[in-house]
């Protein structure tokens, strides 16, 4: 199947997780795609829609087949004794209740293993144990082409339902990092290049792309989801060194392109209002002369807005664009925002929403 063939039906990550908690009872879904996009989160997604169920892990990439299962000796009369098998705590069998058991990089598996685990992923059986009937089994694993390793022999993929997660755009991960307190200023720059959430499916040339990660190219450090919270946890500290180190930091988190392009996008900051300044005189605060400032005090406010100061907010919003305006708005309808009770019920929200309305319907996300 063409690259191009295969992007057409990757799908994201919230639907992924729809369809495995549908069948993953009974038939395993084995999730490939793009290194550092948030396939293992699936467990956590799983995990808070099924409660009742005990979640496992089980990483592949520090296993042998040694570690699957170990023999004991079990005396079955005076004169008779049989073999039968412990399994390793991780794979859950042992829980006797329902479980959600991932099996992480299965691609990257020693061979022995990944046969060892064939079993379990289509009948449910391991060693002298059967899962509970409501268990449920995915997998996860690197796209092939990537080159690091990720390969599956014919008899073993046709055991399993394969499907390629698709790399999140830009503002879907915006949403998800608001949510996640990631700094406000990698946000904005997110905002201006969504090439950063690209895939290398999507460029010949590897120099078309000089922040993602390519297989024809050697890049010691690149963009990913992964290494993007990575860069945020740096920025946050910035405080505590100098450029110089925030930079050097960056540059082997996202690569010396990205980090670069990512400093100078973070002098922006200097034209930020502070939170304090909004809170206490949001008619006086500083407002941004760029979009992009402008983009990462609304995003920065999203994240942190508190019923104590939404009014001066309010009075704060209005004397920015209306293509801002509606950026707020549009973001606290997110459910991922977490900030829809606060704000809706807030009456100088309530009166500006009635006569804005038209900011609603220009976002579709």
């Amino acid at each position: 199947m063409s690259n191009q063939a295969v992007n057409m039906y990757a799908v994201g990550l919230d639907q992924i997780a729809a369809l495995i908690k549908a069948t993953g009872h009974k038939r395993t879904t084995l999730v490939q795609g793009h290194m550092g996009t948030g396939k293992s989160s699936l467990l956590r997604t799983l995990s808070a829609a099924l409660p009742s169920h005990t979640p496992c892990y089980f990483d592949c990439t520090t296993k042998d087949l040694g570690d699957i299962t170990l023999p004991r000796i079990a005396e079955a009369t005076k004169d008779a004794a049989y073999v039968s098998y412990a399994t390793n705590e991780e794979l859950g069998a042992h829980h006797g209740g329902p479980i959600i058991l991932m099996v992480d990089e299965y691609g990257k598996a020693n061979p022995s293993v990944k046969n060892a685990l064939l079993r379990l992923m289509l009948e449910r059986k391991i060693g002298s144990y059967t899962l509970h009937p409501d268990s449920i089994i995915f997998a996860t694993t690197n796209l092939g082409a990537e080159g690091v390793g990720d390969m599956l022999p014919p008899h073993a993929r046709n055991r399993i339902t394969v499907v390629t997660a698709r790399k999140p755009s830009n503002m879907e991960w915006i949403e998800w990092g608001i949510n996640a307190g990631v700094d406000h200023t990698l946000l904005g720059w997110c905002k201006d290049n969504p090439q950063l959430f690209h895939s290398f499916d999507d460029y010949k040339n590897p120099d078309d792309n000089p922040y993602i990660f390519h297989p024809k190219q050697q890049r010691t450090a690149f963009v990913t989801p992964r290494s993007l919270e990575a860069a945020s946890d740096i920025l946050k500290e910035r405080l505590h060194f100098d450029d110089q180190t925030t930079t050097a930091a960056l540059m082997g988190t996202i690569g010396e392109r990205g980090a670069r392009d990512l400093m100078a996008f973070v002098k922006l900051a200097d034209q930020l209002p502070s939170l304090e300044s909004i809170k206490t005189s949001p008619q006086a605060a500083k407002v941004p002369t760029s979009a992009a400032a402008v983009c990462m005090v609304v995003y920065r406010t999203l994240a942190t807005i508190e019923k104590e100061w939404m009014d001066n907010w309010m009075i704060y919003m209005d004397r920015l664009d209306t293509e801002a305006q509606g950026m707020f708005a549009n973001g606290v309808r997110a459910p991922k925002y977490g900030r829809q009770a606060l704000v809706m019920t807030n009456k100088n929200f309530t009166q500006w929403a009635m006569t804005h309305s038209h900011l609603f319907a220009a976002d579709k996300r």
